[in-house]
């Protein structure tokens, strides 16, 4: 799988979502910009991104993802 196909596949799932994908092969880091994904709790946040990838987590295609929120503010502070 590719970056872009995992950042496709998750802004089409998570309406009002960035998603930023580095990564190649089956390893992968997120930054996930979304002020909705940010107000949930570390795990709920998690719980709606897995869930969107577990097919591919299921089938290797994905084997490691690590992950970063950020509400619209604290990702625009970054810059």
């Amino acid at each position: 799988m590719q970056a872009v196909e995992v950042k496709s596949l998750l802004e089409a799932k998570l309406s009002g979502t960035r998603v930023e994908v580095q990564g190649e092969g089956c390893n992968f880091q997120l930054n996930l910009i979304s002020d909705e994904l940010a107000a949930l709790s570390p795990v709920k946040r998690q719980q709606q991104i897995y869930a969107h990838l577990n097919p591919w987590i299921a089938d290797g295609s994905i084997h490691a993802v690590t992950m970063k929120f950020f509400s619209e503010a604290s990702w625009a502070e970054r810059s």
